[in-house]
Formats: C-alpha cells, structure tokens, sequence
C-alpha cells in the first residue's frame, strides 16, 4: 500500500531539557495544522573532489543533518481568558515568553535569552519523524475575508524515522476561528488611525541556526528582525499624509483585535511600527496604499505582543 499524503499529524510539547524527548502524546500535544510539509534531510554536504584521470563525479559526504517541519495554524484564543492557548508551545519556541494573568489574559512578548524548545512528532501514515531541539520562527497573516493564521516553520535535530503506528489526536483544545471581517476584526489602528484594512501580515523574523561542532550540536534563535505589510484603503493627503510619516521615518503604534468573545479575542499590539515605501495599488478598483513595515523596540524585547483573552 502507498503512503497516503493526506494523513498527516503533528504533536509538540515542550523540552524541560533541551533535545531530550518529553514524548508528547495525541491526546496532550497534537497540533491542528494545515499545510504541513517536511523536509527530513536538510542540510549540507562536501564533495570528495577525488584527483582522477577521467571525468566524473565524486561522491559526497553529509557534513551537516537536521530537519525543517513547516505548516499553518489558525489564529483564535483558547475559549478561556487565562488559559493558554493550544499552539501556545510553538510561541514559546519561536522565541516568546509567556505570562498569564488570573481571569484576564494570557501575553505573549518577544524575548532574547532562554528561549525554550520543544520536540516535535510528524506522524504520515504509519511513518514517524521525531524532531528533537527544535526552535523555530512564525509570521501571521490577516487577510479579509480569509481565516486568520500563524505560518511556522521549525528547525530541529534529526532522528532516524521509523514504522510507528500513527497517534489519535484530540484536538479540542482549538477553537474555531473567525474569519477577518468588519464585525470579527473590530480594531485596526496604525499611528493612531482607523485603516480601512484589507491584508496584513506581520513576520517574527528570527535567524534561526543549526550548529553542529566538536561537542555540541544544536538548534539556536541568534537574532531577530520583525517585519510585515499592509494594505488599506488611501485617504486624502489632507486627511493622513503616510508619504510624509514614512519619509520621516516616524514610528506609531499597531494595534489589532480579532475576535469578540470573551476567550475568543487575540490582541496584535506594536509600539514603535515604520512604514517603508509606501506606494498606491489598486484592490477591486479601489486605491491602496500597500507598504512594507518595520517594527522597532520601544525598550527592550517589545517589539509585538501576542494576547489572548
């Protein structure tokens, strides 16, 4: 029998010591994705560059083995103000702390030291690919009328597959999500303003690094370079002049909820945000302005925060 591409499952759960295997189970860790790929082998390799009297090729030698899992989860909170949500371990591996408050809220913030990792299982019809060690970085994207989603793309040790008997996931933990939508979106404010949104993504950028040296053989987050765009409806100069704020390189605060339950409703917020290059575009013949974004620290390690409440 061949392999079927559509069953497909992904489980993950936090290491307590890094590259050691928690086991996550499909009842406690399994991950509602869609677009889930792998690649098992990435990495490099050095040819041999044999001297011969003849043409051909040497043969190679792998100088470097890891894995990359990519895939998509959908932007909602967790049904309660406090708990976290399900797709909480894949944040805190991509560089976030997380913090809840009793009854209120839990916050996902930026950080630059003790980033955690978690070992990820990709199960494909009776194949098991367990990634150790791995770390990762995630954009989000909102577009109108479309479901709100994290794309994550994670780097992990490599361990050899094997024939394992696919889990049984409980996926409870997910919320349905809403659809960005004038009702389900009731705040997008950039410097201050009400935008008429109709795309936006906002991309962590972490440089994420395998290393594997005399003694040590890792995955690590090394740097981080937050970005994103957005394209909303152009005003009148006379009302908001972006031109002038982008080519004086000020910086205002993004501020995005989605959602409007409570325990539902997931809060972007930016303090420091440039535009860069802005230019007109059209969207169902209406004039947009389309521009990159930078997105600064005000202090230290706040660049975005993530909240569920």
């Amino acid at each position: 029998m061949p392999l079927l591409s559509r069953k497909k499952l992904l489980l993950a759960k936090t290491e307590s010591v890094y590259g050691t295997d928690p086991t996550p189970t499909g009842a406690a860790n399994a991950i509602l994705t869609s677009d889930l790929s792998i690649n098992p082998l990435a990495g490099s390799s050095v040819s041999r560059n044999f001297d011969r009297a003849a043409f051909g090729n040497s043969l190679n030698i792998k100088t470097a083995t890891f894995v990359e899992i990519s895939f998509m989860v959908e932007i909602a909170g967790s049904g309660d103000a406090d708990t976290p949500p399900a797709y909480g371990p894949l944040l805190l591996a991509c560089g976030f702390s997380q913090t809840i408050n009793a009854a209120t809220s839990v916050v996902y913030a930026p950080i630059s030291a003790a980033i955690g990792s978690i070992t990820l299982y990709f199960h494909h019809d009776g194949q098991l690919h367990e990634v150790n060690g791995a770390r990762g970085t995630v954009s989000l994207n909102l577009d109108a009328g479309g479901i709100p989603k994290y794309a994550f793309t994670f780097t992990g040790l490599y361990v050899a597959p094997t024939s394992t008997a696919d889990a049984t996931p409980t996926l409870s933990g997910f919320m349905t999500p809403l659809a960005v939508t004038n009702t389900n979106t009731p705040t997008f404010s950039l410097h201050s303003t009400d935008v008429v949104m109709n795309a936006c993504s906002i991309d962590i950028g972490n440089s994420v690094i395998h290393r594997d040296v005399v003694n040590s053989e890792r995955v690590d987050i090394v740097d981080r370079a937050v970005a994103g765009s957005v394209s909303f409806e152009a005003p009148a100069i006379s009302d908001k002049n972006w031109f002038a704020i982008s080519k004086a390189g000020t910086t205002g605060a993004l501020s995005i909820i989605h959602g409007t339950a409570a325990g539902g409703i997931v809060t972007i917020a930016a303090p420091a945000v440039q535009l860069i290059n802005p230019t007109y575009a059209d969207f169902n013949g209406v004039s947009v302005i389309q521009t990159q974004l930078l997105f600064a620290p005000s202090s230290a390690n706040d660049e975005i925060t993530i909240t569920t409440t």
